[in-house]
C-alpha cells in the first residue's frame, strides 16, 4: 500500500521536469526504499521457493513460477531472466491485492452507510444460497445485485482513479489534442465515474441503476463502456481483470453472507473521507462489528 499511495503523491517534478534530479520532496527515495524492500522479501521468496523445486517436480506439481523458470531457455531463443520473474511477481503482487481490497473496503462502507443495500444483498445471497453453507464462485452469476453492488463501487470508488500513468514516445493527436512527445499521461477514472452528463446522480450509491431494468444495465466494466473503466481500456487494459473481477464479488459477498455489520458503540456514521494515491483507500480505515449469521455448520 506504501508504494501504490505514495506513487500518487503531489510530486513538482511531474510539472516541472527540469527539477526531477533534485528530488526536492523525497518522493523518489522513499519509494526506492520501499522497492527495495519489496525486491528483498521477493528475492528471498525466490530462493525458497528454488531450494523445494525437486520436490515439487517429482511430485508433479509445477506452479507459475517453476514454469517460468523452465522457459528461461526455449529452444526459440527468448529468454527470461531472474528480473523478469521478479517483475512478473511484482506486478502480480502491486497490481491484485491492495486494488481489490480497497473496492472492498469501500463497497463494504457504502452499504454499512445505506443498511438497505445490505439487507437487500443478504436477501439475495440468503434466497440463493441459504444459511447452511458458505457462497461459493460458482453461485455469484444468480446473484445480479451482487454483481451490481460491485459495479457501483467500481464507478464510485475506482481503487486507481488516474488509471495507470501512460507516456507518449512521439508526438500524436487524441480527439483533437495535441500531445508533445515524452508526455506523462493520466486517464481521470474517478471523474468519468462521478460524470453528471454520463451518470444520472452519480454522487449517490445506487447499485440499482445496474440491474436488468436500470438504466446502466448493459454498462460492464471491461472496458466496452468508456463511462465505466476500472480496470482501463484498449490494449492496456488491465490483465487481470476478470480475476479480479470475481475477487471483489466473491469477497465481498463472502463478508455479506457470512456475517452482520454495524458500526462500533459511539460511531454514528461511517467516515467516507479518501486519501491520495495511486489507489484511492479511504482516509480513515472502515471500523465494524460483527457477528456470524449462518448456522455453525457452515462455519465448520
Amino acid at each position: 500500500m506504501s508504494l501504490l499511495t505514495g506513487t500518487g503523491l503531489f510530486n513538482i517534478s511531474d510539472f516541472v521536469p527540469a527539477l526531477a534530479w533534485m528530488d526536492l520532496q523525497g518522493v523518489q527515495a522513499r519509494l526506492r526504499g520501499v522497492h527495495r524492500q519489496f525486491d528483498g522479501l521477493i528475492t528471498k521468496l525466490l530462493a525458497e521457493h528454488a531450494a523445494t523445486a525437486e520436490d515439487r517436480a517429482r511430485e508433479g506439481r509445477l506452479d507459475f513460477v517453476d514454469k517460468l523458470r523452465a522457459s528461461k531457455d526455449d529452444d526459440d531463443g527468448e529468454t527470461i531472466t531472474e528480473i523478469n520473474i521478479k517483475g512478473l511477481i511484482f506486478d502480480m503482487f502491486t497490481a491484485g491485492t491492495d486494488t481489490s481490497s480497497v473496492i472492498v473496503e469501500w463497497a463494504m462502507a457504502e452499504m454499512m452507510a445505506n443498511p438497505s443495500i445490505m439487507a437487500r444483498a443478504q436477501e439475495e445471497i440468503d434466497r440463493v444460497v441459504g444459511r447452511d453453507r458458505r457462497l461459493e464462485e460458482s453461485d455469484i452469476a444468480d446473484l445480479p445485485y451482487l454483481q451490481a453492488v460491485c459495479k457501483e463501487a467500481m464507478r464510485l470508488h475506482p481503487s486507481t482513479p488516474l488509471s495507470l500513468p501512460h507516456f507518449s514516445f512521439q508526438e500524436t493527436q487524441v480527439d483533437g489534442y495535441h500531445v508533445p512527445a515524452n508526455t506523462q499521461l493520466l486517464v481521470n477514472i474517478w471523474a468519468i465515474g462521478r460524470d453528471p452528463d454520463a451518470w444520472e446522480d452519480p454522487l449517490q450509491f445506487c447499485p440499482e441503476r445496474f440491474l436488468s431494468d436500470g438504466p446502466a444495465a448493459k454498462v460492464d466494466p471491461m472496458g466496452n463502456y468508456f463511462e465505466l473503466i476500472p480496470f482501463g481500456a484498449g490494449r492496456r487494459i488491465c490483465a487481470g481483470k476478470l480475476a479480479g473481477m470475481v475477487f471483489v464479488q466473491y469477497f465481498l459477498g463472502t463478508l455479506v453472507h457470512a456475517f452482520e455489520w454495524r458500526l462500533p458503540d459511539g460511531e454514528e456514521m461511517v467516515d467516507m473521507a479518501e486519501t491520495s494515491g495511486l489507489a484511492l483507500p479511504k482516509a480513515v480505515p472502515l471500523r465494524a462489528l460483527v457477528t456470524p449469521r449462518l448456522a455453525p455448520v457452515a462455519y465448520a
